[in-house]
């Protein structure tokens, strides 16, 4: 299947804004070329949680998935894009609803006009009954360009509780500028990270040959 492609991954660099309190990126050239190396190696070291990533279930439960076991067809397939008003604390089953196409099985949401270039630490998250809302209509994976589906200040992590119930998965920190709202193929497996509690993943839309509800 070919058609228009769209990268909504951040670019993953040293600098990148990350969780306040979190590993910042680092990179160092261990290897370059010059007589007798022929090649050019680096070293990183970043958090699970940089830029764009998953959240593995074992993220917010101690019995949950590691990144490793979680299934990949999830992040595999058809998806619908749709925006929230800008300056929206928490979205909810108002804002999504009038737009929902049914048959959506994967739901990113679109929250800032623009993405950031640094960290912003009011970012509308997303109310719990939406994911209830959500999970009742058979959505499997939920996208959001903020930086978590919970508050930032949150301890209870209520959407994430909410994921948790309904086994749903979770796409953080996507980048939808350029991109209209409507019906894609998503494409955004994560690493095989057998142990880790999340992984950085590099997300792509894909024109659909046909138009379809998700």
């Amino acid at each position: 299947m070919s058609g228009k492609l769209w990268d909504i991954s951040q670019k993953v660099r040293v600098g990148i804004p990350v969780w306040p309190g979190d590993s910042p990126y680092r990179e160092e050239r261990t290897w370059s070329i010059g007589p007798g190396c022929p090649v050019n190696v680096c070293q990183i070291s970043l958090s699970t949680h940089t830029g764009t990533h998953t959240d593995a279930p074992l993220h917010y439960d101690d019995a949950g998935l590691p990144m490793g076991e979680v299934p990949l067809e999830t992040y595999i397939g058809p998806c619908q894009l749709l925006t929230i008003p800008p300056g929206v604390g928490l979205a909810g089953v108002a804002h999504v609803a009038p737009h929902f196409r049914e048959g959506t099985t994967r739901l990113l949401l679109r929250t800032f006009e623009r993405f950031p270039a640094g960290w912003v630490s009011d970012f509308t998250a997303i109310d719990p009954a939406l994911m209830d809302w959500l999970a009742a209509r058979g959505v499997r994976l939920i996208g959001t360009d903020a930086p978590s589906v919970d508050p930032q200040e949150s301890k209870s992590l209520d959407a994430h509780m909410a994921v948790r119930r309904h086994g749903m998965a979770i796409l953080e920190g996507l980048v939808l500028d350029g991109v209209a709202d409507g019906s894609y193929e998503l494409i955004a497996p994560p690493l095989r990270l057998a142990t880790a509690d999340a992984s950085p993943v590099r997300a792509v839309l894909r024109e659909l040959a046909y138009p379809q509800g998700g």
